[in-house]
C-alpha cells in the first residue's frame, strides 16, 4: 500500500511537470505571454527539482541502510515518516533488520568470548602450527610454559631440544608421542598430541603439550616405595631372629667360659667363638638400623602446606646447617629475588630437603681451598618459585649423576643413600621437583622447582 502511494505520488509529480512543460511550450509559440511562459517554466523546474529531491532522499536512506549493514553500524535509525507515501513502514523494517543484526552479532561475540575463556583456562598448553612453520600460542597454559621466550616459529622449539621441531613436524593427526623438553635446567616429559584443522583453504595442526612429569615422578616414587617396603619387610623378618640368636649365643658362650675358667686353652677357643658371635650380633644390629632408616621412605606424612617467606626459611636453614660444619666452614651466600618472595609448601619438609642439600654441598667443597656454597631463590620464566643450591666443588660424574636420586645408592662410605632419595620424595609430596646439573664453572647445582 505504501509503495502504491509512492508510485501515485511519483506519477502525479510527473503529470504536473509534463503539464507545466506543455503550458510552457504552448506559451512559447503564442506571442504576447512572455511572463506567463517564464512562470510556467519556473514551475516545471521547481516540480522537477522537488521530484529529484523526493527520490534522492529515499535513495540516500536506502544507501545509508546498506552501508550500516556492510560496516556493522548497528546504531543507525531510520525515520521515514516525513517522506509520506507509507515509508514509515520501510524505516521500521530497516531498523528492525539492523536490531536483529546487532542482536545476532552480540550473541556471536558472547559465545566467542565464552569459548576464548574456556580455551584460556584449559590446563593443557595448546599451540597451532601452520604449513609455513608459524606457531601460535592459544592459551595461558602455553604462554606460561614458555614464559618470556619468544616462540613464533617451529624452529624456535629447538631451544628445548635439538630434535623437537622435527618430531613435532612429523607428528601425524591423531598420533601421540612422548617428548622431553629441557626447560629451566631440568628435563620435563610431555605427552604430545596432534589434531588437524581445516578452515577454507587453510590447514593447521593443533598441538597439545600435557606435562606428565609429575605423574611419572609419582609413579616412580610409588614403585620405589613398594620395592623398599617389600625389601625392608623381608630383611627385617630374616635378620631379627639372627640378631636375637647371636646375642643369646654370645651370652651362652660367656656363661660356659665362666664355668671353665680354669681351662685356659678351652677358654681361649671360646673367646674366639664369642668374638665371632659378637661380630654377627653387631653386624645384625647395624643391618637392622640400616634397614630401619629406609622405612621413612615409605612413611612420609601428608604435607601441611602453609605460606611463608623464603627469607625466613633460608635464615633458619643456614643456622641449622652451620651447626654441623665443624671441620671447616665454607662461605655461604644467600640470595632472594624479590626480597619478599613467598612459598606455599610444608616448611619442615622443605627445611629437611635444604639441610640435606647443604650437607652434601659441604662435603663437596671439603677439599676445596676456597669453598663456596650459594643458596638462591627466584621466580623462573614461568613464574614458578625456584630454589637452587650451588657449590664450587668438583661436581658429579655423568654416569653417577643418573643414579644419585635412587634409594640405597651412595658414593660415600659413611653414606646411607637415603638423603637425596628422601629429598626427592619430599619435593614430590609438595607438588614440586628436584633436579641436578653440573655447573659450567665447576661444581654442582641442585634446583628445587615448585
Amino acid at each position: 500500500m505504501g509503495f502504491s502511494r509512492f508510485g501515485f505520488a511519483i506519477g502525479l509529480r510527473l503529470t504536473f511537470i509534463l503539464l507545466s512543460l506543455g503550458v510552457t511550450g504552448l506559451l512559447l509559440v503564442t506571442p504576447g505571454y512572455p511572463v506567463a511562459m517564464f512562470v510556467a517554466l519556473v514551475v516545471a523546474v521547481i516540480l522537477a527539482t522537488e521530484l529529484f529531491a523526493y527520490v534522492a532522499k529515499t535513495n540516500r536512506e536506502v544507501t545509508r541502510f546498506l552501508d550500516a549493514a556492510r560496516y556493522a553500524d548497528f546504531g543507525q535509525r531510520f525515520e521515514f515518516s516525513g517522506l509520506g507515501a507509507g515509508f514509515a513502514e520501510l524505516g521500521e523494517t530497516f531498523t528492525f533488520i539492523l536490531d536483529r543484526f546487532r542482536h545476532n552479532r552480540n550473541e556471536q561475540e558472547a559465545e566467542l568470548r565464552h569459548l576464548k575463556a574456556l580455551l584460556e583456562h584449559v590446563p593443557v598448553p595448546l599451540l597451532s602450527v601452520r604449513s609455513s612453520g608459524q606457531v601460535t600460542l592459544w592459551n595461558n597454559a602455553a604462554r606460561r610454559l614458555f614464559g618470556t621466550d619468544i616462540v613464533t616459529r617451529i624452529t624456535d622449539l629447538a631451544a628445548y631440544g635439538r630434535d623437537i621441531p622435527a618430531r613435532i613436524e612429523s607428528l601425524q593427526a591423531g598420533e601421540r608421542i612422548l617428548l622431553t623438553l629441557h626447560m629451566e635446567n631440568q628435563d620435563l616429559s610431555f605427552s604430545v598430541g596432534s589434531s588437524e584443522i581445516s578452515i577454507a583453504a587453510n590447514t593447521e595442526r593443533l598441538i597439545s603439550l600435557q606435562n606428565i612429569q609429575s605423574e611419572l615422578d609419582v609413579t616412580q616414587l610409588q614403585a620405589w616405595q613398594d620395592l623398599v617396603r617389600v625389601l625392608t619387610h623381608e630383611i627385617m623378618n630374616s635378620i631379627t631372629p639372627v640378631s636375637s640368636l647371636a646375642k643369646t649365643a654370645a651370652d651362652l658362650v660367656q656363661d660356659v667360659s665362666d664355668k671353665i675358667a680354669g681351662n685356659n686353652e678351652l677358654v681361649e677357643e671360646l673367646r674366639d667363638v664369642k668374638d665371632a658371635v659378637d661380630t654377627v650380633a653387631r653386624r645384625s644390629d647395624g643391618l637392622m638400623k640400616f634397614v630401619s632408616s629406609y622405612r621413612q621412605l615409605t612413611r612420609l606424612p601428608e604435607p601441611n602446606r602453609t605460606r611463608f617467606l623464603v627469607a625466613d626459611l633460608f635464615s633458619d636453614v643456614a643456622r641449622m646447617a652451620a651447626v654441623n660444619w665443624t671441620d671447616h666452614e665454607p662461605g655461604l651466600t644467600l640470595t632472594i629475588e624479590p626480597d619478599k618472595l613467598e612459598l606455599v609448601a610444608d616448611r619442615q619438609m622443605i627445611e629437611q630437603v635444604l639441610i640435606n642439600l647443604l650437607q652434601n654441598a659441604y662435603y663437596a667443597v671439603a677439599d676445596t681451598d676456597a669453598g663456596c656454597i650459594e643458596l638462591i631463590a627466584k621466580l623462573n620464566r614461568r613464574d614458578h618459585v625456584t630454589i637452587e643450591v650451588l657449590d664450587n666443588g668438583s661436581g658429579i660424574a655423568p654416569e653417577i649423576a643418573e643414579r644419585i636420586f635412587v634409594p640405597f645408592y651412595t658414593t660415600r662410605k659413611e653414606g646411607s643413600g637415603v638423603g637425596l632419595a628422601l629429598s626427592r620424595q619430599l619435593m614430590i609430596a609438595n607438588g614440586g621437583s628436584i633436579t641436578f646439573t653440573n655447573r659450567d664453572s665447576g661444581g654442582a647445582r641442585f634446583a628445587l622447582s615448585f
